[in-house]
């Protein structure tokens, strides 16, 4: 039994000191050049059709042996998407202001059914200001992190009104 133990707590050792180890480290230089990085806020201009911000990072130069993957911004943290022609990639973080809310609160739990789950955002892993972000992106297959610093914020967008349906 006393075997058993210690090959218990060493595996544990392992294990915790391993995930110390995997800890993300930013890099000084990338293989690709940032031209231009912003943020900007947006709203619908309908009732319940959302809000959010974009962080728009525009490129000069990009190693096509690099995938974008995730970009952290103000505690968030989503998904890169890159245009077709790789000389920028957005990141889409939505907000919670101007959401469509269609709650129902009953007594009877098959009322509520429809209900969405509240949605809880992860922590992210890095410390940052209000200006800064951090893009992770794969190079040979080793997932790096990156950090920009001084985004300028550009002025809101405020949609008018949802586009004209081509329905007839």
């Amino acid at each position: 039994m006393k075997h058993f133990l210690n090959i218990f707590f060493a595996s544990i050792l392992v294990v915790l000191f391993t995930q110390c180890s995997s800890a993300q480290k930013l890099q000084d230089r990338t293989p690709f050049s940032i031209d231009e990085v912003y943020s900007q806020k947006w709203i619908a201009g309908v009732q319940g059709g959302g809000s959010g911000i974009n962080v728009l990072i525009k490129l000069k130069g990009n190693n096509h042996n690099v995938v974008f993957n995730s970009i952290y911004f103000r505690g968030k943290v989503t998904k890169l998407e890159i245009n077709p022609d790789r000389n920028f990639c957005i990141g889409r973080f939505s907000t919670p202001f101007n959401k469509k809310q269609d709650v129902i609160l009953s007594d009877e739990p098959n009322a509520e059914f429809g209900n969405e789950a509240p949605i809880i955002p992860k922590e992210i892993p890095f410390d940052l200001k209000d200006n800064e972000c951090v893009i992770s992106y794969t190079e040979n297959n080793n997932t790096k992190y990156f950090i920009i610093e001084d985004i300028k914020e550009k002025q809101m967008i405020s949609y008018p009104s949802p586009p004209p349906s081509n329905k007839q």
